[in-house]
């Protein structure tokens, strides 16, 4: 065996609530801004599949934990939907939904599978949008109380808590690129949203930290290494830069460092961009970083100096200050549109390690979305998917290269465990170790990807 792994790496997969659960008469959820938007729009969802039956886990979740259990799991990461627990987002606390997790973190934990358990996966509950979402400060101290009524019901067995998947997300789109609720283009206010998001999570990190539990608390972020077109040319690189201080250390620098990057607040402030900071602030944030990261990684961004004309007639946008740069010969996904780049995994480890205090994280998403995938459904009814295997063992080659050089890994999670509802892409590109047949009462059937899986976490590599 080549690519041996310790003992104790956490192996599994993510998924999220809004992604999985679906929506069931009387479960008394309430709406999140994707019921919503689903709802007003559904044209604007691939083949108008909305979250309303998602993968169906709210009903399948003890045939779902025997599949990971089958597919080599002893972790696995999903979050509690704010607009499921606490339907107004504050106020009361829907009985169905305590009973709901509880069972799943029970049924887990009896499967010798841990919880790793986020709390915010871009399902803002419909009531707290109407008070602008991550815009209002009111809505940062409602989802404080909302996760220390998480910690208080289930922080007893949960030992993993993680307070944002993605934050830089619903700041590009929602307040961006037009691809998430509500759908705008105003930086101004795409700047308080992230400040707000980041000063959201280290609340919630003080408040775990002043509970007497035991257990790790941390954030997950979608790192995405701005390269420069060339090395060499002094515009380009200090290009990839701005877009690594935009899309990357935005949050990995509060995160970790408790501090936003300086580079980042100059260019702010010469644009008069800066947020709404309120006296204390900036000392939560350097007071509360994380305990544990988990990084998602999909593919690189790719950087050349400004040479397009941007005009600012809706303000400034992050691309007036750089250009995406398509690289010749570059390996593609090309269901997805991603650029596949197996090494970028490792120089974000290497970074963490360099520049990050070597802080404890896990690689919690990676993943590679197929179109069409019952072409290469075999006469045993299972996909033969092994497009996906090669690709888990060309990131992992890496992910091993960078513990052998002293890298604080602690484990992969792929995105993700079953197909699974993926925003307004819906079921368009899979992901899963497990199909999920939307024509047959969301049948599963472990594709060829989750055996092997099952085989390479029970000898610790491959």
């Amino acid at each position: 065996m080549d690519f041996k792994f310790p003992k104790d790496f956490w192996w599994g997969s993510a998924a999220s609530g809004p992604q999985t659960e679906g929506v069931y008469e009387g479960d008394n959820k309430g709406d999140s801004i994707w019921d919503y938007w689903y709802e007003e729009e559904p044209e604007k969802f691939f083949d108008q599949v909305g979250p309303d039956t998602a993968s169906a886990f709210y009903h399948k979740y003890k045939e779902d934990i025997q599949l990971m259990k089958q597919t080599g799991h002893n972790s696995f990461r999903t979050s509690i939907q704010w607009s499921r627990l606490i339907p107004e987002g504050v106020g009361e606390v829907n009985q169905e939904a305590v009973n709901f997790y509880n069972n799943v973190i029970d049924e887990l934990l009896a499967n010798d599978i841990e919880p790793f358990i986020n709390l915010f996966h871009f399902d803002m509950p419909m009531k707290m949008q109407e008070k602008g979402g991550w815009e209002n400060r009111e809505v940062v101290e409602a989802y404080v109380e909302f996760a220390k009524t998480c910690f208080d019901l289930f922080g007893d067995r949960v030992k993993k808590w993680f307070t944002h998947n993605e934050p830089i997300v619903p700041v590009e789109g929602g307040y961006l690129y037009q691809f998430h609720y509500p759908n705008q283009v105003d930086m101004k206010k795409a700047v308080q949203v992230a400040y707000h998001e980041a000063l959201a999570s280290a609340k919630v990190i003080k408040a775990y930290h002043e509970t007497d539990l035991e257990g790790e608390i941390g954030i997950i972020l979608n790192l995405t290494p701005s390269y420069p077109r060339d090395e060499n040319n002094e515009e380009d690189v200090k290009a990839a830069k701005i877009a690594d201080a935009f899309f990357n250390r935005s949050f990995l620098d509060s995160s970790v460092k408790g501090e936003f990057p300086s580079d980042l607040i100059d260019l702010l402030d010469e644009i008069d961009y800066l947020p709404k900071i309120e006296d204390g602030d900036l000392e939560i944030i350097k007071n509360n970083t994380v305990d544990i990261l988990g990084v998602n990684y999909y593919q690189p961004r790719r950087i050349k100096a400004k040479e397009t004309e941007e005009g600012t007639e809706n303000g400034f946008m992050p691309d007036n200050f750089f250009d995406n740069y398509e690289m010749p010969n570059r390996k593609m996904n090309p269901y997805r549109g991603w650029e596949i780049y197996e090494k970028g995994i490792y120089d974000i480890l290497t970074d963490l390690r360099e520049n990050y205090g070597n802080i404890k994280c896990f690689i919690s998403e990676n993943g590679m979305g197929v179109e069409g995938e019952e072409r290469y459904i075999n006469e045993d009814g299972q996909i033969d998917d092994d497009y996906r295997i090669e690709f888990v063992k060309d990131h992992l080659k890496y992910v091993h290269q960078a513990l052998e050089e002293g890298s604080n890994v602690r484990g992969y999670h792929m995105w993700t465990c079953m197909d699974n509802w993926s925003w307004t892409n819906a079921y368009k590109n899979r992901y899963g170790f497990i199909s999920v047949d939307l024509e047959n009462e969301r049948k599963r059937t472990i594709k060829k990807s989750g055996h092997w899986f099952n085989e390479m976490t029970k000898n610790n590599g491959f």
